[in-house]
C-alpha cells in the first residue's frame, strides 16, 4: 500500500456509520469494505489541498467492533450485549499521523524548507457511551467518547486528548446521515514539533522565528463534518452503498498564530470525501 492510500485509510469516515450497524444486532457480525477519494489540506494548518484514494473497512466480530475516526483505529473491548440500546465502550486506540511527512506532497517552499517530520505512531485507549434510538428512530444512534493517546515512535513524542460527539440516523432504508463534531487536546511537545519554528528554520524558510507552539498544552482545533449515504443494493445493511462526507476544521489560539498557519496557511481546514463499499 503506498502513503497516499495509508493517508486515506486513516483519513476517510467509514461508507457505514454507527447507526447502520447497530440494525445489525441480531447478525451480531458484520463487515464493510470500500474504497473512496478525498480532498484534505496538504498538510494540517495548509491552505492548499490534494487528492487521495484508498481503501477502508469496520466491522464487528463476536460483539466487538472495530472502527475508525479521523486518523484512529479504535477496538471496542466490550462486547455489545444490551438489548436497551446502551453500549459502554472502553478499548484500545493505535494511530499514525503522516503530517509533513513527505515535502513532495506539501507544495509550499517555506513548509518545505522547515523540512519533514518524522511518522508518529500514537498509541492509547478510549472510553465512551452510546445510545440507539434515542431521538428520530430505534435505529439512530448518539454517542459519546474520549480518546488518550501518546507518540511511541519517537516523532513529537506528546500526547493527544480527543473528545468527541457524534449523532447518526437512518433517514429510510435506503439512506442515512450523521454528524460529528471533536476536538483535539496536545501536550507540550506536540505544539514544539509541529509548531513552533527555530532559527535555522527560519533562515531557510524565510518565515518569522516562533516558540509559542510549546509554551503549555492546550486546544489545538476544532472538527465538524456531516456525513451521508445512499443503498444502490436498496438496503443499506446489505449490499452497495455510495456515501459522502464534508468537513470542516479550524486552528485554534497559539496553534494558528504559528507561521506554518498564519502566514504560510489558514486556520480553516476543509476535507471532502466519496467512496463506494460493500456491506457483508
Amino acid at each position: 500500500m503506498n502513503q497516499l492510500s495509508r493517508i486515506l485509510l486513516l483519513t476517510l469516515p467509514f461508507i457505514v456509520p454507527a447507526p447502520v450497524v447497530a440494525q445489525e444486532a441480531e447478525d451480531r457480525s458484520s463487515l464493510t469494505v470500500g474504497i473512496g477519494v478525498a480532498s484534505i489540506p496538504t498538510y494540517e494548518g495548509s491552505d492548499d489541498s490534494r487528492m487521495i484514494f484508498g481503501p477502508q473497512l469496520r466491522g464487528t466480530v463476536k460483539e466487538h467492533a472495530f472502527f475508525t475516526r479521523g486518523p484512529m483505529l479504535f477496538f471496542d473491548a466490550i462486547p455489545n450485549r444490551d438489548d436497551s440500546g446502551i453500549d459502554f465502550q472502553l478499548g484500545p486506540v493505535v494511530g499514525v499521523r503522516l503530517d509533513r511527512t513527505s515535502i513532495k506532497q506539501i507544495n509550499d517552499r517555506a513548509i518545505e524548507a522547515l523540512g519533514k517530520r518524522d511518522t508518529a505512531i500514537e498509541v492509547g485507549g478510549y472510553v465512551g457511551i452510546g445510545k440507539t434510538g434515542i431521538i428520530t428512530s430505534a435505529y439512530d444512534n448518539l454517542s459519546a467518547r474520549v480518546a488518550v493517546t501518546k507518540d511511541v515512535a519517537g516523532a513529537h513524542e506528546s500526547y493527544i486528548v480527543t473528545p468527541a460527539i457524534e449523532y447518526f440516523t437512518p433517514l429510510s432504508i435506503r439512506s442515512f446521515a450523521g454528524i460529528g463534531v471533536s476536538a483535539d487536546y496536545v501536550g507540550k511537545k506536540f505544539g514544539r514539533y509541529y509548531s513552533d519554528i527555530d532559527a535555522a528554520g527560519s533562515l531557510a524558510s524565510g518565515l518569522p522565528v516562533y516558540a509559542r507552539g510549546g509554551a503549555d498544552a492546550g486546544f489545538r482545533r476544532v472538527n465538524a463534518n456531516l456525513t451521508g449515504g445512499y443503498s444502490l443494493s436498496g438496503d443499506i445493511r446489505r449490499g452497495w452503498v455510495i456515501a459522502g462526507m464534508v468537513g470542516y476544521s479550524r486552528m485554534l489560539g497559539r496553534y494558528a498564530d504559528s507561521p506554518v498557519v498564519a502566514i504560510a496557511g489558514s486556520k480553516d481546514q476543509f476535507i471532502g470525501a466519496i467512496g463506494v463499499g460493500y456491506t457483508f
